[in-house]
């Protein structure tokens, strides 16, 4: 598939919902002034936008200017629906304890050396034994995971450093099977687990019907495997130039990569009733 030369043959949407990482910001996380400028213009136009995202509640308050004024943000895979604005979680859907506890042990039994960590509506926490990507944040709680079940996560996340990484995962989901969702963000060997049926498109669904707003009026952006069922739900998607194989065979349109303010481009273009993609 290559990068369109026109826009969707349809009606301008109402909503507009993007990743994050590898899509709308470039690939040292930061939004480019062209994305910010596109963004506050489609909001200008009366469009809505909502940001979907691996990212956690808490990594969201450095991106304000991406959100806007309404500042709504699709965070964790799904388990949180966040006003970044105002710092406040709307909805979550959390991972019921029992089973979390269940998925903890067998994972342990499967895959020796591996280590949890938490996301929640209260923020992060892990074990001793998980090998954090990033720097812990200072007030960060380190305790067995059954310890860091209040509030009970959205997303449990787990890394094992010694095995490979497409190895780890591919054992993550043998064990986890159908009691959750195994979300692949790009993150290399991070297994990112959610509640069954909590993904990015299911949060996105649930929102665009309390704001009435159809799947044929929403316009989908995305790079990587958490996003197919958003780009498969949305009525016009498009994948990044840079994007995963699985978020191509999904998306309906290609655009140029996160590095050359794809989205941007066709935001631009939308704005000013334009037909024909230019750089």
């Amino acid at each position: 598939m290559t990068a369109p030369t026109t826009l969707p043959p349809s009606s301008p949407p109402r909503l507009v919902a993007t990743d994050l990482d590898g899509t709308l910001l470039r690939s040292d996380g930061s939004a480019s002034a062209r994305t910010v400028r596109a963004i506050q213009g489609i909001q200008q136009a009366g469009v809505e936008v909502v940001v979907a995202t691996a990212r956690p509640p808490r990594w969201m308050h450095d991106l304000v200017e991406v959100v806007g004024d309404h500042g709504v943000a699709i965070c964790s895979n799904g388990a949180f629906v966040y006003d970044v604005v105002n710092r406040r979680v709307l909805s979550e859907q959390t991972l019921v304890e029992e089973v979390l506890i269940e998925l903890v042990s067998r994972l342990r039994e499967a895959i020796p050396g591996i280590g949890f960590a938490v996301e929640s509506s209260a923020g992060y926490g892990r074990e001793p034994a998980y090998v954090d990507l990033l720097r812990t944040p200072a007030n960060a709680p380190v305790a067995d995971i059954e310890d860091l079940l209040d509030p009970l996560p959205g997303k449990l996340l787990a890394r094992a450093p010694e095995l490979e990484p497409r190895e780890f995962l591919h054992r993550v989901v043998d064990v986890v099977g159908e009691q959750a969702i195994v979300h692949i963000s790009g993150t290399g060997g991070l297994a990112e687990i959610s509640a069954a049926g909590v993904t990015k498109a299911a949060s996105l669904v649930e929102w665009c019907a309390r704001l009435g707003i159809a799947a044929s009026d929403v316009w989908a952006f995305g790079d990587m495997p958490n996003d197919v069922p958003m780009l498969d739900w949305a009525g016009v998607s498009f994948a990044v130039a840079n994007a995963h194989p699985e978020a191509v065979a999904a998306a309906t349109y290609r655009c140029a990569s996160n590095d050359e303010d794809g989205v941007a481009r066709v935001l631009e273009h939308l704005v000013a009733g334009e037909t024909t993609l230019k750089a």
